[in-house]
């Protein structure tokens, strides 16, 4: 996990090296999948492709930035249990009480990391291909709503106690 100037949090998921068989042997290539967030609720990934590790990596980090999107949270956890879907991949994510963790593996654990989820419960379904899983897990992410996003689609004010 690096933390740039910025507070912008970037993590590696998948780095592949890729081989194209030409007429004088192999050409090597390597593919990036990157995962970026603040920590503070906006996260986002991109593959970056290129010769050279380091310049796939920039690639991806760039498109990462470029692709974030905010993502509603309470305490450090989600406001409820969501499935995203992308292919073939499925990604159950549940709230969990303070203390829990993030119970996730792979790509689902680097997303949670970066968007600054504490406390989650999660299962990869379906599939464990690293792209699958990381564009069902932003999907489910970006389809979360906020108690005020949904307020104001019902044309509703939150009630809020007095102290």
């Amino acid at each position: 996990m690096e933390q740039n100037e910025l507070g912008i949090v970037e993590k590696i998921v998948s780095l592949n090296r890729v081989a194209k068989v030409v007429k004088g042997g192999r050409r090597f290539s390597f593919s990036a999948l990157v995962v970026v967030g603040d920590g503070k609720g906006s996260v986002g990934f991109g593959l970056g492709k290129a010769q050279e590790v380091p310049e796939a990596l920039r690639k991806a980090g760039e498109r990462a930035r470029k692709s974030m999107i905010r993502v509603p949270l309470i305490e450090g956890t989600l406001p409820y249990e969501v499935l995203g879907a992308y292919g073939a991949g499925r990604v159950m994510l549940k709230p969990a009480s303070r203390g829990t963790g993030i119970i996730a593996g792979g790509a689902v654990r680097a997303v949670m990391e970066a968007v600054g989820i504490s406390d989650v419960l999660s299962k990869a379904i379906g599939t464990n291909n690293p792209h699958n899983v990381l564009r069902a897990t932003v999907q489910g992410l970006a389809s979360l709503r906020g108690a005020d996003d949904v307020g104001e689609m019902r044309g509703k004010k939150l009630f809020t106690p007095r102290k």
